[in-house]
């Protein structure tokens, strides 16, 4: 893709299928990190406090370069740096792969399973998946600026979305804005949130805001927060919560790849400028729990238009103003022309590529086979099953045993990706100085070091800075250069 570093942070799920567990999914948790992390040796836990919620040895980077660690009980795995959509694919498949590796390897395959998916049916708690793009300081990034981006992610949903089985009842009823909370209950004429059977999203009934910057206490469409993890003057990272995890490799790389080429429109003033939507958050919503899938959109200026009408718009700018730049982009745009094609039509001819018609596919399958409704309480099991990350619990697997899932990655290509980094970002660098670290041996307690640096730990690690005790701090503004090179300069120079 032209200019674009990608990036993706998975939040899993971790069922215990157990009756009456020893231990709390969080506990498993931990061990899992420990495994990765002490036994395995694939990366070094940080050693200083990154924030509040996450105090030394709560994660670390990978040799990879991207990194594991705990969020609010989560394990969440966040890639490395990409600059193309094959290596972000394969890199987000190998995070899953470390996980599960690990539960392996701990003899918990029957007991524990890591669920990539975003919600819990029990307490309608929500998981996200954050992407990660990289624009210039010159993006127009204001809400008139992005507009187009809003209307482009409320409906594109129709192709990222992972499918859910009913709705998350207690956000449907409030909404909580700062420190006021307001009653939604018997707001509008939709459909009745308690008999919904199935909608095309899980994250849509969570987002409560078109623009907000903090995550936790009110998820936006687009998250606002300023932090570049670069150059500032060069560059800002657009972040966004929005989105469902996808289990299809496919639909991973449509997801990110139409973002990027949206990004792109906007940032070089192609985008269409006359689909502002009148309500982002409740059209997300609406699309998303369609059970015609009609999709029908209204606009600022009083016109209803289809969620797959606007997205052959945004297609048909991305075909007249990207065409032709490189492979990566031929391919998004073949694929979205496809895609878009085939929504208009029997959602099953989107098997293996569009998560949600693959799971309602499955799911139609269950029910017509044992003769039951949407009410059954299976469903919501088999819901879960489909996101789970072994591959021979998974529904998903299942059927990329079964020929009917196309791959964009090989099994090697994965492996490969588990160790080691891409090749053409600062990732390579940061890579270089984890390998280093291990080779090193474990770090040094602080009362081993010099006086004046005792109370230093024996490195920090940040996406774009490092410092090992007795150099001087190494930054990385710039997400598109290596620095592997420079790196290993840097480390293996004598310590003044």
């Amino acid at each position: 893709m032209l200019n674009r570093i990608f990036g993706l942070e998975t939040e899993y799920g971790l069922l215990v299928q157990q009756e009456q567990p020893d231990h709390s999914p969080t506990w498993f948790a931990h061990k899992l990190r420990d495994q990765i992390f002490h036994v395995q040796r694939r990366g070094v836990l940080d050693l200083h406090h990154r924030g509040h919620d996450e105090p030394p040895g709560n994660g670390g980077f990978l040799t990879n370069a991207g990194r594991i660690y705990l969020d609010m009980g989560h394990l969440e795995y966040a890639s490395p740096e990409c600059e193309s959509l094959m290596d972000v694919v394969a890199s987000d498949r190998a995070g899953d792969q470390i996980l599960q590796q690990a539960i392996n390897e701990l003899g918990w395959a029957d007991t524990v399973s890591l669920i990539k998916n975003n919600i819990d049916h029990e307490t309608d708690a929500t998981f996200g998946s954050h992407e990660n793009y990289l624009v210039t300081r010159q993006f127009p990034f204001t809400k008139r600026g992005l507009g187009p981006l809003v209307t482009f992610l409320v409906t594109r949903q129709i192709f990222t979305g992972s499918g859910r089985v009913g709705s998350a009842s207690p956000q449907d009823a409030w909404i909580q804005t700062d420190r006021l909370l307001i009653s939604r209950a018997g707001v509008g004429h939709g459909p009745d949130l308690n008999e919904l059977p199935y909608q095309i999203s899980q994250r849509a009934d969570h987002i409560v805001n078109d623009f907000f910057e903090w995550v936790q206490q009110n998820r936006a469409i687009i998250n606002t927060r300023d932090e570049p993890l670069a150059d500032p003057n060069q560059y800002r990272r657009i972040h966004l919560l929005l989105g469902d995890s996808n289990m299809a490799e496919f639909a991973t790389a449509l997801k990110l790849g139409t973002t990027g080429l949206i990004l792109q429109l906007i940032e070089e003033g192609h985008a269409p400028s006359d689909l502002d939507i009148n309500e982002p958050v409740e059209t997300l919503q609406e699309i998303s729990q369609d059970q015609d899938r009609h999709w029908m959109v209204r606009l600022q200026s009083g016109k209803t238009i289809s969620a797959i009408d606007i997205q052959e718009r945004f297609l048909a700018a991305a075909q007249e103003h990207c065409k032709g730049q490189d492979e990566e982009t031929e391919w998004v745009l073949a694929q979205w022309e496809a895609v878009l094609q085939d929504l208009r039509g029997d959602y099953a001819k989107l098997v293996g590529r569009v998560d949600w018609a693959s799971k309602l596919w499955l799911l139609d399958a269950y029910r017509e086979s044992e003769q039951v409704d949407w009410h059954d309480p299976m469903l919501k099991s088999l819901d879960l099953e489909y996101h789970n990350l072994h591959p021979e619990k998974s529904l998903y697997y299942g059927l990329l045993q079964e020929g009917r899932v196309p791959r964009l990655t090989t099994d090697k290509v994965i492996d490969l990706a588990m160790e080691h980094a891409p090749r053409n970002t600062r990732a390579y660098g940061r890579s270089e100085l984890v390998k280093h670290l291990l080779a090193s041996g474990p770090p040094a307690a602080p009362d081993d070091a010099k006086s004046d640096e005792r109370f230093f730990p024996a490195y920090v690690i940040n996406w774009s800075i490092f410092q090992v005790r007795g150099r001087a701090p190494f930054p990385m503004p710039d997400p598109f250069k290596t620095y592997a090179q420079d790196v290993r300069s840097h480390l293996h120079s004598a310590v003044g």
